[in-house]
């Protein structure tokens, strides 16, 4: 193993980010005991949205957290038009 793999990879983002995936995991726990239950779909549905939105938002935090730490450190200082492709690479991946 590498000393890079050895290391502890965190940004500050990330309690965040476990705050969500766990938001969304009680949210799947709930889904499933509504299935079980035979809540009505609508119900379900609401609750799969929100398992969907929280682990979209712990998805795009991470990407967005990397692209500014782990992508900017591994570049270095760039000029202001080097650094306008690199937010514009960050502006479009708002859209994965």
């Amino acid at each position: 193993m590498t000393d890079i793999e050895s290391q502890p990879h965190r940004h500050a983002t990330h309690p965040q980010i476990v705050k969500r995936l766990k938001r969304a995991d009680g949210h799947l726990k709930s889904v499933i005991d509504m299935i079980e239950g035979g809540r009505p779909c609508l119900d379900i549905a609401q609750q799969l949205h929100a398992v969907e939105m929280a682990i979209a938002q712990a998805k795009k935090t991470l990407i967005h957290d990397h692209l500014d730490h782990c992508l900017a450190d591994a570049v270095g200082p760039l000029a202001d038009a080097d650094r306008a492709q690199i937010d514009e690479f960050r502006d479009i991946a708002r859209y994965l």
